[in-house]
């Protein structure tokens, strides 16, 4: 996307027909396979992603680009997910930045967690991307617009 990199995390763009398009999503999720998978369809959909491979990068990241909405695999190298999340939502600038779970646990317990924590949705992998889409877009009010397949 062009000018991708010169958006705020407050600034949107438009389509011809006036939807919002180019929310930047932060993804945090150190699985190479789910990381481009997910990316393509969001990008495809119109969103910005920006990627993250472990939890140290992904505080970074959130803290420097203050992304629209962060998607959050729990399972990272270094610190969790579940930490990041927990730091996240502690600080003033960040802690309005939706975060939505995307994790293989989906234990009880987990979900109470991610809803103690402050996470606005827990989703359990495997997920079908388009799913991840409609979620997304639940959280920030965007239109989904879906091609027939």
């Amino acid at each position: 996307m062009t000018g991708a990199s010169q958006m705020s995390g407050t600034s949107t763009k438009t389509d011809p027909n006036g939807n919002r398009t180019g929310r930047k999503i932060l993804m945090v999720e150190d699985d190479a396979d789910n990381r481009n998978v997910y990316k393509l369809i969001l990008q495809h959909r119109g969103f910005e992603v920006i990627e993250a491979v472990t939890g140290s990068e992904g505080l970074d990241l959130a803290r420097s680009d203050l992304p629209d909405l962060i998607l959050m695999d729990i399972s990272l190298p270094g610190v969790n997910g579940w930490e990041v999340a927990k730091l996240l939502k502690a600080e003033e600038r960040t802690r309005s930045i939706p975060i939505l779970v995307l994790t293989a646990h989906g234990l009880a317990a987990d979900r109470a967690l991610a809803a103690e924590l402050g996470c606005e949705g827990f989703l359990v992998k495997p997920i079908a991307p388009s799913r991840i889409v409609e979620e997304v877009s639940l959280r920030l009010k965007s239109p989904v617009q879906f091609s027939s397949h």
